[in-house]
């Protein structure tokens, strides 16, 4: 059984633990003692104001962070929030700005700098024992650095040496497939695009990257229904929509902007169905802030008109539910179903018809967890309206069926022709800023032919056409010793991916490890016998090059591109931006290359030109994307033009999963807290569920809570158990009672990657099993 890191009584002083990643305990800011507050209030509005206004005096930024919010997702010189992927206000809107955009953004202008002197004042293995939240807050990482296994210290390193070391690493490998290449989604699109082009150069498509954790099942059934791998809305649909269905996703903490549309949604009369384990905040009521009036008296909005608790995993089965009524009501009023769509535009009806038809209702109650009356009653909702949205997030994703239950939200919209109209379709809700745009312009490690074919003939490379390796794939070649270099353009994989000691291990067992960041995070101390630390501009920041001051582009969950320009001057004149750093090392791994890395770097419209070459809807890139609000990328879906096989939308039939956990055992799903932005922990508090200075926790029902003899806030024991057989546990974390589905359980990421084991990841998508872990729960001996 391996004893996690996380081990200890929450508030108390940090121990060492375990090999790996430190524990998490009282830190700067961190008073000691937790609570629980039942009255949360509405999403937004005061408590989101207060809550930015102590991040911004923390950060020392009472000037420049307002000033910064300004300049946000505006159309006019701003910069593109780092944070969530949510769409742009279309008409211009100037605070469109949510809590954890300004936290994000205040975070990266911090005043604090992380340079020689910090490092040369502390061992790694000293700064192993610090809480993540300690690291991050040192500040802005300003020079390059190497660690010197001698002194067991990261030291000074200048960009040419560091470069040659990279090169002269990646060059002295039996093959181009001994390196991984990670990236997290705030790498822009033409430092991505620079990025693939170098390891695709160089000879390989190991390019794993946080979809592979995220939202894989949903490319993955977009592109085998729809021939596209991306949702087919825009905002203007949501802003048109009879009915939105919100699934897997707390819009508070994952999209808040989302909130401002929900509201507008509700006050024109749409329904929202939210379904989700947990009924959270953002599914209530919000203040939306830049309604100054609602703001003064504390007016709120209904953000949904119904919340459906299904039980972890259960979302399959419910939708298979409401297509089972909708199919029954079928048999007496064909007109519920668009049946001049299904014959002109689709394949596969009758298989789907008749699996649905032989569904038995009492197992579509007990696998989702919810009554046949209200399943009933959501099929009603959804035939009463003509245009419906279904959205999702990583609820649905982390599951071991994800691609299967996305595959059946497809169904669902294909049944009442809710594709490739306005105000209907599939729109799932990206996490990171640009994590569309970095699969868009190449990174994939299963790349289609048609873009190899492109990128070979446009930049006159020989494009490798194995695929490459994912994130799963790349850890369990780096314990193997089969990948020897592993390099991460931004994010902290350490903490992002499943079963924490296993990656931390597979890390230590490479020869180098390579950091592009912009802080100092638990990565850069869990790495190769070699390891760099490289600095890079943030989007706040000026990026200047030969030619000039540069903007970079992003594409949103929407397929919206934009340009983005930093706003402030870099803290440091060490910094490069992402372009520079990769085509440094791209220089240094290819020396005979034929690619003009220099020149590319020198005005990045070069960049977007040869872009417009190789990206399908790309075309005419540097004037279109220099329009107000940019331009929306051709989606053929939307005009019901289907690149699949048989050239129509498949309906998909698949078996229903049996999610019932084993008697005595529940279903753990992970998720961040309100004050967190993905592995950047702000606070211990979770101010929209309730917690306040504690986040070793587990939220149970109170039924459950009562079977195993639990009252609120005792200490007990997680064990998980995985598909080989193997047990992992942590200790010591506090139960609350929660609204939660009985059989389901959750708690928070990072603390709780550790229970994932590396082979508990889904057959159909290669995703870890994030929110879809079997788990144990005891009292903690002794306490």
């Amino acid at each position: 059984m391996q004893r996690s890191d996380f081990e200890g009584r929450p508030g108390d002083d940090l121990g060492r633990g375990a090999p790996g990643v430190a524990a998490r305990g009282r830190g700067p800011n961190r008073p000691g003692g937790f609570s629980q507050v039942d009255d949360v209030g509405p999403s937004a509005g005061w408590g989101a104001a207060r809550s930015v206004t102590r991040v911004i005096a923390r950060t020392g930024e009472p000037v420049r962070g307002p000033l910064a919010i300004t300049k946000m997702n505006h159309e006019n010189g701003g910069f593109d929030c780092p944070g969530c992927a949510w769409p742009d206000d279309r008409k211009g809107l100037h605070l469109d700005i949510c809590e954890n955009g300004i936290k994000h953004v205040t975070w990266e202008m911090t005043r604090k700098k992380t340079g020689r002197e910090f490092f040369a004042a502390h061992t790694v293995t000293e700064l192993l024992d610090w809480p993540d939240y300690a690291l991050e807050e040192q500040g802005r990482l300003i020079e390059p650095m190497a660690y010197d296994e001698a002194t067991d210290m990261y030291v000074p390193i200048s960009w040419p040496d560091a470069f040659a070391l990279v090169g002269q690493t990646l060059r002295g490998l039996d093959s181009p497939d001994q390196a991984a290449f990670y990236t997290s989604g705030r790498l822009n699109n033409e430092a991505t695009f620079l990025y693939q082009l170098w390891v695709r150069e160089f000879g390989t498509n190991n390019l794993p990257d946080c979809s592979n954790m995220c939202h894989e099942a949903s490319g993955r059934a977009l592109q085998a229904a729809l021939g596209t791998g991306k949702g087919t809305c825009d905002i203007n649909d949501w802003d048109a929509a009879d009915l939105l269905i919100v699934m897997g996703v707390n819009a508070a903490s994952n999209a808040p902007r989302m909130l401002t549309t929900l509201a507008k949604a509700h006050r024109r009369g749409a329904q929202i169905i939210h379904i989700n384990p947990l009924i959270e905040a953002a599914a209530r009521r919000t203040i939306v802030p830049h309604e100054f009036a609602a703001m003064a008296t504390f007016r709120s909005t209904p953000t949904g008109s119904r919340n459906v608790q299904v039980v972890v995993g259960g979302d399959l089965a419910l939708l298979r539910g409401v297509a089972k009524a909708i199919l029954e009501r079928a048999e007496k009023d064909p007109a519920v179903l668009d049946v001049d769509f299904i014959e002109r535009h689709t394949s596969g009806f009758t298989s789907y018809r008749d699996l649905v038809r032989a569904a038995d209702w009492s197992e579509l109650v007990r696998q989702s967890g919810v009554s046949e009356s209200e399943i009933r009653e959501v099929a009603a909702c959804y035939m009463a309206v003509d245009r419906t949205i279904i959205s999702w997030c990583l609820g649905v994703t982390q599951q071991d069926h994800g691609v299967d239950t996305v595959h059946e939200i497809l169904n669902l919209l294909l049944l009442r022709g809710n594709i490739g109209r306005e105000g209907a379709g599939p729109s799932p809700v990206r996490g990171h800023s640009n994590v569309q745009g970095n699969r868009t312009c190449g990174i994939d490690h299963r790349p289609p032919s048609d873009f190899l074919d492109a990128l070979d003939e446009v930049c006159g490379i020989s494009a490798p056409r194995e695929h490459g390796l994912d994130t799963i794939g790349t850890i369990k070649a780096m314990l193997d010793e089969r990948v020897k270099v592993f390099v991460a353009m931004g994010g902290n994989f350490v903490l992002a991916a499943p079963d924490t000691d296993a990656t931390s291990a597979a890390l230590r067992n490479t020869e180098l490890t390579v950091q592009v960041s912009t802080k100092l995070n638990r990565s850069h101390l869990v790495h190769g016998r070699k390891a760099l630390i490289l600095p890079c501009l943030g989007r706040t920041e000026k990026d200047t090059q030969a030619t000039g001051e540069q903007g970079v582009s992003v594409e949103d969950a929407m397929s919206e591109v934009h340009l983005s320009y930093g706003m402030r001057k870099p803290p440091s004149e060490m910094l490069r931006s992402e372009c520079s750093i990769v085509a440094g090392m791209a220089q240094a791994t290819l020396p005979d290359s034929k690619t003009p890395w220099v020149w590319y770097v020198e005005d990045y419209d070069r960049i977007r030109d040869t872009m417009a070459r190789v990206l399908p809807g790309f075309e005419d890139f540097n004037r279109r994307v220099r329009e107000a609000r940019g331009f929306r990328i051709t989606q053929p879906a939307r005009e019901r033009e289907f690149h699949t096989e048989s050239g129509r939308a498949e309906f998909h039939s698949s078996e229903l999963p049996d999610v019932m956990p084993p008697q005595g055992m529940l279903v753990l799903s992970t998720m961040r807290s309100h004050d967190q932005w993905n592995t950047t922990v702000y606070s211990d508090d979770d101010r929209y569920r309730g917690v306040k200075n504690l986040r070793t926790l587990l939220f149970m029902n109170r039924k459950d809570m009562d079977e195993r003899g639990l009252a609120e806030f005792d200490l007990i024991d997680i064990t998980s158990h995985a598909r080989d057989g193997s047990t992992r546990s942590v200790y010591g974390y506090r139960v609350i009672a929660y609204g939660i589905s009985p059989g389901s359980v959750a708690g928070y990421m990072p603390e709780l990657n550790i229970l994932c084991g590396l082979d508990d990841y889904s057959r159909q998508s290669d995703q870890p099993l994030m929110k879809h872990q079997l788990v144990t729960v005891t009292r903690s001996p002794g306490r």
